[in-house]
């Protein structure tokens, strides 16, 4: 069962489906809302959580879904929001209410509504921002992945852009309102969902979306950033990790990077076009037979479009913080107390 992937809501049993829904919660809320069950219910779903598997977003989304309907117009029981909120206070904290009601009410269809709308053409999006104010854009693309808004953000005219980044560094969480509003004109435009606040560090969220525009735009935009709002900048830089930063890795741990990231063509492009002194530390972490092997893949493959070359290094990167966050290595930090001396 371990190894099952689900897709599909129609292979999720009724007991897979609260282990679901009590995982989403999280272990304070979903051990809360357990005390409240007879032993015979807490078995099945114990059991359900040990050997539930990997469940697709999309799967979850539907079990979530599924709930909130059928406990809003479900048979048998006068279901709403009201109701569960006030069953809750019976069981948990005001606080923790709170938290599971915020749950319920707003992630899953604003995920998959900024889903959709992160989905469309570059272009498309960038044309439409055009026409808004600086702030809404900025908010806009606080919610999109990291590299959508890498993309859209070059397309916007340089002025824009540079304002619009400025705003993105200062965002903190948007209103729950103000999210709505933005949500709505979306949903009416673009897609057909509703929203979710996202509370993303603005200095992590920008340094993961300047991690993914090409080198030169970023020396663009930084110069004047630098001038502009030295501090937050600086703050920035400390969090940002780039394909050059691998190669301040130990040569153990830039190893496992590339063990875990040798997909296709993915490392021979990524150093097709590195620098050097990157390149050549790349090499030496390998055994003589690999390096071999990697010098020549590199060697006849050919001219590479530097945006091939950019996304494969971008995916490195990525494999490098995945390994991070997985306990594998350590990334260095950006500042002057990660700096060596003699």
């Amino acid at each position: 069962m371990d190894n099952l992937v689900r897709t599909d809501i129609k292979q999720i049993k009724g007991s897979e489906k609260a282990a679901i829904l009590l995982l989403c919660l999280g272990q304070e809320q979903g051990s809360d809302l357990m005390k409240d069950m007879d032993e015979s219910e807490v078995l099945p779903v114990s059991r359900a959580i040990a050997g539930l598997g990997q469940v697709t977003t999309d799967v979850v989304e539907d079990v979530i879904t599924e709930f909130i309907e059928a406990f809003s117009a479900g048979g048998g029981v006068h279901g709403n929001f009201g109701e569960a909120e006030d069953w809750l206070k019976r069981i948990m904290p005001d606080d923790a209410v709170e938290r599971v009601m915020r749950d319920i009410r707003g992630p899953l269809k604003g995920k998959s509504m900024w889903a959709k709308f992160s989905s469309l053409n570059e272009s498309v999006i960038a044309n439409y921002l055009k026409l808004e104010n600086a702030q809404t854009v900025a908010a806009i693309l606080s919610q999109v992945k990291p590299d959508v808004s890498a993309k859209v953000l070059p397309l916007l005219p340089e002025a824009m852009m540079q304002d619009v980044i400025e705003r993105m560094i200062k965002l903190e969480a948007v209103p729950q309102d103000v999210l709505e509003s933005i949500e709505s004109t979306l949903e009416t435009e673009f897609v057909n969902a509703a929203a979710q606040v996202s509370g993303a560090d603005s200095f992590e969220r920008m340094a993961n979306i300047f991690n993914k525009v090409p080198p030169e735009l970023f020396e663009a935009i930084s110069g004047k950033l630098d001038s502009s709002m030295p501090e937050d900048m600086a703050r920035i830089k400390q969090k940002m990790f780039t394909f050059d930063d691998l190669a301040r890795l130990d040569a153990q741990s830039l190893g496992a990077v590339i063990r875990a990231g040798t997909e296709g063509q993915r490392v021979p492009t990524a150093l097709k076009a590195a620098k050097p002194e990157v390149r050549d530390y790349f090499l030496q972490c390998l055994p003589e037979r690999s390096r071999k092997m990697l010098t020549e893949e590199i060697r006849t493959m050919g001219p590479v479009r530097m945006r091939d070359v950019q996304n494969a290094q971008s995916a490195l990167v990525d494999v490098a913080k995945n390994l991070a966050d997985q306990g594998a290595l350590q990334l260095p930090l950006n500042d002057e107390e990660d700096v060596m001396v003699e």
